[in-house]
């Protein structure tokens, strides 16, 4: 089997033209990378996987003659068994978002963050060391929370985010600042942007999402008082909503493949 390797440029996959989409998730032919782009990074696997390698390309610069980009979100949602799985659970979806992850934190972590130093890489780990004053530093991964909020008519508690398309309405979600567990992260997201306080704080599922370098780590909730009221600068809505009006698509709810889609689907299954 030839060698693939993973080229990306900003959030998208490059691939050569003639490859199709189902193709293109799985990587390209090592050897028209190298002679398109030069030579690919090696990325230890996971737990002891197969090995990995890719190239991260400049966002702005033009693609040679032949080549073509698509959407990494896609391609990750394409290799997580059609979306019933958050993308990047497992298997070849977890290979293609775990390359793009490093070859970010290795081209934002070349010098040494407090000497200044040309950083090298640690032996036997992967990790960023310091020749001058041995300061290592170790991928960055930046815990988020996202939360399923249901009250008791068992309506669910969905927002509408200003980054969103139209009409699409998905959940609270929000980074854990330092101090906080996730719970209280949790409860503090949603005071804040939605004014509704919570208990019951459980774990539902999470998901990496190197966009650029979150973990996603999503709960469910249950409401305790508190009209949905959006905070005017992330969320301009927010609201109730049953079961059979998400099914008939009111609101459009995030595509599959996200963990958050994962969760609103876990309770539109019960």
């Amino acid at each position: 089997m030839n060698e693939k390797v993973y080229v990306f440029q900003g959030n998208n996959l490059a691939v050569p033209e003639e490859i199709t989409d189902e193709d293109a998730v799985f990587g390209v032919d090592a050897r028209r990378a190298r002679e398109a782009f030069g030579e690919p990074l090696a990325v230890p696997p996971a737990g002891g996987g197969k090995p990995l390698s890719g190239l991260l390309l400049d966002g702005g610069a033009p693609l040679p003659s032949g080549w073509r980009t698509f959407p990494l979100r896609e391609a990750a949602v394409m290799l997580s068994d059609a979306g019933k799985l958050p993308a990047g659970t497992g298997g070849p979806a977890a290979d293609l978002l775990r390359v793009f992850h490093i070859l970010q934190w290795f081209g934002e972590s070349r010098f040494c963050g407090s000497c200044g130093r040309e950083n090298g890489d640690a032996p036997g780990e992967l990790a960023r060391l310091c020749p001058r004053c041995g300061r290592i530093e170790y991928p960055r991964i930046s815990p988020a929370v996202i939360v399923l909020i249901v009250n008791g008519k068992g309506e669910a508690l969905l927002a509408h985010n200003k980054k969103f398309r139209n009409n699409v309405y998905s959940l609270i979600a929000g980074f854990a600042e330092a101090g906080e567990s996730l719970e209280t992260a949790a409860a503090r997201e949603i005071r804040e942007e939605v004014n509704v306080e919570v208990r019951d704080i459980r774990y539902a599922a999470s998901q990496s999402w190197p966009f650029p370098n979150s973990l996603m780590v999503g709960f469910t909730a249950r409401h305790v008082s508190g009209e949905p009221k959006g905070d005017g600068r992330e969320i301009l809505d927010a609201g109730w909503f049953g079961a059979e009006s998400v099914r008939r698509g009111i609101p459009e709810i995030p595509a599959p493949g996200s963990v958050s889609r994962y969760i609103i689907d876990q309770w539109l299954n019960e």
